[in-house]
């Protein structure tokens, strides 16, 4: 930034300096009758087109115009620059207050680049003291729509989606834990994730608190370990907001999205971000895929930088006009900190159960007790050496092996996705609804050509706690 010298408080003046090419301030060695150069300008701020006959370069003092030249030593402070004829000083004038402020208007409009000079001349004058002033006398203002927040913005996001959003509280002989949660059903439905609601084990119990601070027990309506989703009923409540469902189907990546949750039990927290990524896929267990009997938990996520920490596990995540497109249930974590197995904070890498996906089991759950999912009749590696997922096992008479997939070969593509890992497949299988007919593309196991081929995708079901 350029300092200005008009403003510097080490260098009191009384108008602005003069540019570099005006004329110098006169002083003791300067000669009185010398006339003014045309054009020029003095410390007041008067240009001057010329001297007139008879005029005399003299700096008066303010309010005491003379002729002649400035007393010894340069001019009094004060002085304002102004141009007199030479000779005796004019007969004093009675001038009114209304004359001298008109005057000092007149100033404060011409030097409104250079504010400080002008009021300077104007206390001067009147002989008084510097004005000061303080924001502790200015009123307070009047603000009447604090509550009508934009439509679009944050604030109204917030405003909408926080009654839907309930911390939930886990407690049994194992030990006890918090998420969050989302309300379905104005009569206490809530989602949230298999793993906040499993947290107290068999016989814990769970406590819902929502946004107006009132509580409520609740029980367990059903719980899926694949998609790690559960549907819990808060007891006692009539009069619940639901949230609003949007869809995954469209989500953009850098779309706005804001999370709503409870994390290290700060209920109804917001905070926002974009979509990062989608399809990501995340194990939530950190075990490889191997015996089908236990299918590996692994989510087809959708990425935010959104904040998301230990708490928000089961809470919203919403697009900007609080519609829910994601159950936030994981973050990315650079190790543990602190007591042991603690996870750390945020790094701005959380992962959300798309709401596509969430509606499907969320309403199985909710009428069966146990969630279906699509599966592909075969068991794959967890290889990063491999680029695609390589086929340990193919089911006997399963979707795979009647598509006539061969152990030992790589698949590479399901429909236009591209399959990079294990963990890919999975994720990629799991986001379609039993039935789906998809493309597969594989290689073989010789590393020769690649070959696309049809696969209905089967149904398969974990029983889940009801």
């Amino acid at each position: 930034m350029t300092e200005d010298s008009t403003n510097r408080p080490d260098r009191p003046h009384e108008g602005p300096v003069p540019p570099s090419n005006s004329h110098p301030q006169p002083s003791a060695a300067h000669d009185p009758g010398a006339p003014a150069p045309p054009g020029q300008t003095y410390p007041g701020g008067q240009p001057f087109p010329g001297p007139r006959p008879g005029d005399t370069a003299v700096y008066p003092t303010m309010g005491h115009p003379y002729g002649g030249p400035p007393p010894p030593g340069g001019p009094p402070p004060g002085d304002t620059g102004q141009f007199y004829a030479a000779g005796p000083p004019p007969a004093p004038r009675k001038s009114s207050l209304r004359t001298r402020l008109v005057a000092g208007g007149i100033a404060l409009a011409l030097v409104s680049g250079g504010v400080g000079g002008a009021v300077g001349a104007l206390v001067a004058d009147s002989g008084s003291g510097p004005v000061a002033t303080n924001a502790l006398d200015a009123p307070v203002p009047d603000i009447k729509d604090a509550a009508h927040a934009p439509a679009g913005s944050v604030q109204a996001v917030a405003q909408e989606v926080t009654p839907s959003v309930v911390m939930i509280e886990v407690a049994s002989n194992r030990g006890q834990g918090e998420g969050s949660g989302v309300v379905l059903s104005s009569d206490g439905l809530i989602l949230t994730n298999n793993h906040v609601a499993a947290g107290g084990g068999t016989g814990g119990d769970m406590r819902v608190t929502f946004a107006d601070g009132s509580t409520a027990p609740a029980t367990l309506v059903g719980a899926d370990p694949v998609s790690d989703l559960a549907v819990i009923q808060a007891r006692g409540k009539t009069d619940l907001k639901p949230v609003e469902l949007g869809s995954s189907a469209g989500l953009q990546v850098g779309q706005p999205v804001v999370a709503i949750g409870s994390p290290l039990g700060l209920a109804g927290t917001v905070t926002t971000g974009i979509v990062s990524a989608l399809n990501r896929p995340v194990s939530t267990t950190g075990e490889g895929g191997g015996d089908p009997t236990v299918p590996n938990p692994v989510i087809d996520a959708v990425q935010t930088d959104a904040a998301i920490n230990p708490g928000n596990s089961g809470g919203a995540l919403v697009d900007d006009q609080g519609r829910l497109i994601g159950i936030n249930t994981a973050i990315a974590s650079l190790g543990s900190s602190g007591a042991a197995g603690q996870q750390s904070g945020s790094i701005g890498l959380g992962f959300a159960i798309p709401v596509d996906q969430a509606r499907r089991v969320a309403d199985e759950l909710i009428k069966s007790g146990h969630a279906t999912y699509a599966q592909i009749g075969m068991t794959v590696q967890r290889d990063e050496s491999v680029h695609g997922a390589r086929v340990l096992e193919v089911t006997p008479n399963g979707p795979a092996a009647q598509a006539r997939i061969p152990a030992g070969s790589i698949v590479t593509k399901l429909d236009d996705r591209t399959i990079d890992s294990g963990d890919a497949l999975v994720a990629a299988v799991r986001s379609k609804q039993p039935g789906d007919k998809v493309q597969v593309t594989y290689t073989d196991r010789q590393g020769g050509g690649s070959e696309t081929v049809e696969v209905t995708l089967a149904a398969a079901a974990v029983e889940g706690a009801r």
